[in-house]
């Protein structure tokens, strides 16, 4: 318990609950498919309030992608059935099910009336609602009827990813989800073992009464559960539950999150010293405005990096089977990113910001986000102009910040630039984008502007939010905030709004003095593109600057991958602080947050005993996901092999001798001007000596002298139109690289 839990060695695919410890009866599938077939449900009642509407909004559009055709080849998968299983059920825990079983399909399970389908193998979702917010909480009215097409929304989200999985790899699948579905859930959910009944109603030994669950039908051959015998429910909460079956998330844990207020997260952010200011200097009327055009992901789209990075800018994230399962869902919700807002609504219960704040805080948490901080939206945090160069205008006072955890088990069983990384990032940037459009649409039927700025399609950079927020503080990794209790390990969506909100004020846990002696991004790092030097000033900003050409260039070529998030798997915050965690690791987080003057003792024994006990090196215990890379639309074995780096201990870079390329505003490209505008690296090499240093920024500042001429951004070029226009259904990922 000092170092390791049980948790390090739980195989990934038996999820977070002990379901394996309980009793099962293979007799009870005999009964099950003697039932006569069930009646087709009647129609769905009305949802209730502006959250349900909302969520029914979403949970439809899944829906429509329920059904489609799958790739044209069948992938190279094992004929190891428990090994296609362990695949197919660590996806759907990935995407956050609660449980998770695999039965068969007797003829009985099909709906009467429907057509059955050429499916024998059956996929069970089934996801509980999180925490109902309290009486008090003005959340309580809008959560409170909604709970059920909440839940709904997200069992639909996970068997539809789950399903375009499934047909990415050649076999075809159908995902059945509440409203649109051709088989008895109920009855699979028994079959699987993931419920029991209890005279008219389903039971499960861990979740109750209240779940929600989803189908995945499919010729697709898996290794299946038996069901659940009837006294599965007995004893299943004993001691064993409270410590921590087999690793699983002990009662001590879920009794620990229970007892938080819901606006409050799973982690004590409550705890952190609050400042001021964040704890890297912004000068805030230096800080230029940037267009979307700059961000390198969207200059590669745009063929400035080259042919071979516009060609993979196209596929780099979504390049394998789980990511494809996702893109569908993340194109079908930008159209609803924003919305009219309506009119001769009441919004006079609106008028008390901190109420309004914890309100929507406990929304979030309902609706899935890890962590959440809000504030106001300053004017560099706004793009100047967007993809087709058109201006944007700032409209919004208020910043929803909402943070994804992308998944700490998975982490530890990646390299961090293996096939699963893609996958990683687009499961935060679904998720994000779920939780951010339904909180729109809601606060936009109460009367209040709201957009919600997701990966796909943001009008704001999210990185200076992310600080003013509180919810971090830049790390050495350059571009990317760390948070105190999940590191780097995130994924970020914004909601702007005018709705009237207190806003959270930054933090200081001591993140400047760990980076300055901490390397191990750096180290790490398998392009050489994360500094071993000391901070910059760069467009107003104080950073770790990086080079984000070089980066860009590996994550959107890396050939034995799919993208890269290398840095945050080697990051020693990258950790889970729970009660079921390592005791050194809770002692370890505790002394960050509160014991800022053992920090010059502590940070150089904790970043060596990160190394020494292994921390970033790849657990097979919590690797769940077939390798597999889709080439011309097709899953074939990754042509280049797997990337299977651990640490490298040795690893030096002289900073004097490897040159960092920065690309200020003044380098930055016409934001008007679609074609291709190659990059300059070698001008960019030398512009990074004359990079300022914090001292001094701030001298020439106390001698009244005006900001460097690289701050001014290149501006737009007349006569040039805002023609070919960009397409956010093909995905735009330019809100993760802002100002380049």
């Amino acid at each position: 318990m000092l170092f390791r839990t049980a948790a390090d060695g739980r195989p990934y695919h038996l999820g977070p609950f002990p379901l394996e410890s309980r009793p099962r009866d293979p007799r009870v599938a005999d009964v099950e498919a003697a039932r006569s077939p069930a009646e087709p449900l009647p129609p769905r009642p009305a949802p209730q309030g502006p959250l349900g509407r909302a969520a029914r909004i979403y949970r439809e559009l899944f829906a429509k992608h329920a059904v489609a055709d799958p790739a044209p080849k069948q992938a190279p998968v094992p004929d190891d059935r428990a090994l296609r299983a362990i695949d197919i059920k660590g996806y759907a825990y990935f995407m956050n099910a609660t449980q998770v079983g695999v039965c068969r399909v007797p003829a009985s399970a099909w709906l009467r009336g429907a057509e059955p389908l050429a499916h024998d193998h059956a996929v069970v979702v089934l996801v509980e609602p999180e925490r109902i917010p309290e009486p008090d909480n003005p959340a309580h009215a809008w959560v409170a009827p909604a709970v059920d097409e909440v839940v709904d929304m997200r069992a639909a989200e996970i068997a539809v990813a789950v399903a375009g999985h499934i047909r990415a790899m050649g076999f075809p699948a159908r995902a059945h989800v509440a409203g649109d579905g051709l088989v008895d859930a109920e009855r699979l959910a028994v079959l699987a073992g993931v419920a029991v009944r209890a005279g008219d109603r389903l039971h499960n030994p861990y979740a109750g009464e209240r779940f929600a669950l989803a189908v995945v039908t499919t010729p697709y051959g898996l290794a299946t559960d038996q069901p659940l015998a009837a006294g599965a429910r007995a004893g299943a909460r004993g001691l064993r539950y409270w410590l921590g079956i087999n690793g699983a998330m002990s009662g001590r844990e879920r009794n620990r999150r229970a007892g938080r207020a819901t606006h409050l997260s799973r982690y004590p952010m409550e705890q952190v010293r609050r400042v001021d200011r964040p704890t890297t200097l912004i000068l805030d009327d230096e800080v230029p405005r940037v267009p979307k055009r700059a961000a390198f992901f969207d200059r590669a789209l745009r063929g400035d990096l080259g042919d071979k990075a516009q060609a993979e800018r196209n596929r780099f994230a979504f390049k394998q089977p789980h990511t494809a399962g996702m893109m569908a869902m993340m194109r079908a919700m930008v159209p609803l990113q924003d919305g009219a807002v309506a009119a001769d609504v009441d919004r006079s219960r609106y008028g008390d910001p901190a109420a309004n704040a914890r309100a929507i805080k406990s929304l979030a948490y309902f609706l899935g986000a890890d962590l959440t901080g809000i504030c106001e939206v300053p004017r560099y945090a706004w793009y100047s102009h967007g993809q087709d160069g058109t201006p944007i205008a700032p409209k919004h006072k208020y910043a929803v910040v909402m943070l994804i955890d992308q998944e700490y088990d998975t982490m530890e069983g990646a390299s961090g630039d293996d096939w699963i990384s893609g996958a990683q990032s687009m499961r935060g940037y679904l998720r994000g984008a779920e939780i951010a459009g339904v909180m729109a649409e809601l606060i936009r039927s109460v009367g209040f502007a709201a957009r919600a700025q997701t990966n796909v399609d943001s009008d704001v950079l999210h990185i200076p939010l992310l600080l003013l927020a509180g919810l971090g503080e830049l790390s050495r990794i350059g571009e990317l905030v760390l948070n105190p209790f999940v590191g780097p390990r995130f994924k970020s969506v914004v909601l702007t709004t005018d709705l009237p909100l207190a806003p959270d004020r930054p933090i200081d846990f001591g993140l400047q003095y760990f980076c300055s002696h901490c390397w191990k991004c750096a180290r790490e790092c398998p392009c050489d593109a994360i500094p071993w030097g000391d901070k910059i000033v760069f467009n107003g900003y104080e950073t770790w600057k990086p080079d984000v050409e070089r980066c860009a260039r590996y994550r959107l070529t890396n050939a034995k991958g799919s993208a890269c998030g290398r840095c945050m798997k080697t990051c020693p915050l990258n950790k889970v602080v729970t009660a079921d965690g390592p005791l050194l690791q809770r002692i370890a987080s505790w002394c960050g947050i509160h014991a800022f003057w053992l920090k010059p003792l502590l940070v150089p024994i904790a970043v060596r005993l990160d190394d020494f006990l292994g921390h970033g090196r790849r657990n097979p215990a919590k690797k769940w996901w077939l390798d597999l890379e889709i080439v011309n639309g097709v899953c074939v074995k990754p042509v280049k092999g797997v990337s299977e780096r651990d640490l490298d201990l040795d690893h030096r870079i002289d900073p004097e001798k490897k040159p960092m390329a920065y690309y200020p505003a003044s380098m930055m490209p016409v934001p008007n001007d679609v074609g291709p505008q190659p990059v300059d690296r070698k001008a960019a090499v030398a512009m990074a000596k004359r990079m300022e240093t914090p001292a001094r920024a701030r001298a020439r500042r106390a001698r009244g002298e005006p900001p460097p001429p690289e701050y001014v951004p290149t501006p737009p070029r007349e006569g040039v139109a805002a023609a070919d226009r960009f397409d956010l259904a093909t995905y735009g990922n330019a809100q993760k690289t802002p100002a380049r």
